[in-house]
């Protein structure tokens, strides 16, 4: 018995100074461009789905049916999630594109989570996948909406996605945001210019003319 658990430890020790060997080689690629192997996928995958599903448990989901709700979640979803997850007729963008592992299909995911674990993803963000914690920024009245839109993308196609966003102009947290764009800088890097119409253009000083008067000459 003695000489089992003897070699029991001496095993986890030497597993443990490997690993911690491997570790420092520097061997293992953290490129994002890499793919994780399968077991890595399995093991990240297994523990993010167990962990959100235990912790989004006890989590109390408000009526999310309301279309005014879904309406001040979708420009929300626009400023905060498309560029990574994507929409109905809408690419990811190049951060989104660039992820490793790459954001779920939000429509496929609200089919396969609950509600409650779409916001606690929502609000605490998932650990060394790029998914931030909205929740920082965020309180969770302003989150809500977005995950009524989650939960609706399954049953809207890029037609039904762009008139809906269409008709939810001045409705969300983010509803502003799409303004920004006229402060944006130009493509050749001149900087944008509000327009007002009482903007008047300050005349440049004029410099006082020299008095040579004053000078012996």
């Amino acid at each position: 018995m003695k000489t089992i658990l003897k070699t029991i430890v001496i095993s986890a020790l030497l597993t443990g100074v490997g690993a911690v060997a491997y570790m420092y080689s520097g061997h293992y690629d953290v490129s994002a461009s890499t793919p994780h192997s399968a077991l890595s996928n399995w093991a990240m995958s297994t523990t993010m789905q167990a962990s959100i599903r235990r912790r989004a448990s006890e989590i109390l989901v408000p009526d999310l049916s309301d279309d005014a709700l879904i309406r001040a979640g979708i420009n929300d979803f626009e400023a905060m999630c498309v560029g990574c997850h994507g929409a109905p007729g809408k690419a990811r963008g190049p951060a989104g594109k660039g992820l490793n592992p790459q954001a779920p299909d939000l429509r496929k995911a609200a089919q396969q989570r609950t509600s409650a674990e779409l916001f606690w993803a929502t609000k605490h963000g998932i650990k060394m996948t790029g998914m931030p914690a909205w929740g920082a920024t965020h309180d969770d009245e302003s989150l809500w909406p977005v995950v009524a839109l989650m939960v609706a993308l399954p049953e809207l196609d890029a037609k039904s996605y762009s008139e809906l966003l269409a008709s939810a102009e001045g409705h969300g947290h983010h509803a502003d945001d799409s303004t920004a764009s006229s402060a944006m800088p130009h493509e050749h890097g001149e900087p944008a210019m509000e327009h007002h119409e009482n903007f008047v253009e300050e005349p440049a000083k004029k410099e006082p003319e020299h008095d040579h008067s004053t000078h012996d000459h």
